[in-house]
């Protein structure tokens, strides 16, 4: 049986499996909201969050890797690119996926790092321009 042309893999990078903490800060707002990584790529990942936001927002992130890792956080500019309400067990949320529209020089060793120690694939993560 062959594969319909609807459901072939579209995406350009492999995503790592993750549950990793995510804080992110709304542009505009000064509060920060706590959320979950489920997967990463050179490119971007998706989140799972209380948090209600619109598709195209932008939003400054922290990712925190797992103790013991040999890098600590991360932070850049990313864009809400989907969006989804997520419902799982007793718990109701938003899954979002989110592009990389800024990664600051200091940190992109730091990701880069942590995708090619996970045996994945080497990465060509370059700084976004401001």
């Amino acid at each position: 049986m062959r594969k319909s042309s609807s459901t072939k893999e579209k995406r350009r990078h492999r995503r790592i499996l993750i549950n990793i903490p995510v804080d992110f800060q709304n542009i505009d707002r000064e509060n920060v909201s706590p959320g979950l990584v489920i997967n990463l790529s050179q490119t971007g990942f998706r989140i799972q969050t209380f948090e209600d936001m619109p598709i195209g927002k932008r939003i400054n992130v922290r990712v925190s890797f797992p103790k013991g890792f040999e890098v600590a956080n991360f932070n850049a500019i990313v864009e809400i690119v989907w969006k989804d309400i997520c419902l799982w067990e007793d718990w109701e949320g938003f899954q979002y996926g989110l592009k990389f529209i800024k990664v600051l020089n200091k940190d992109l060793p730091k990701l880069k790092h942590f995708l090619n120690n996970n045996r994945y694939d080497a990465v060509q993560i370059s700084p976004a321009t401001a």
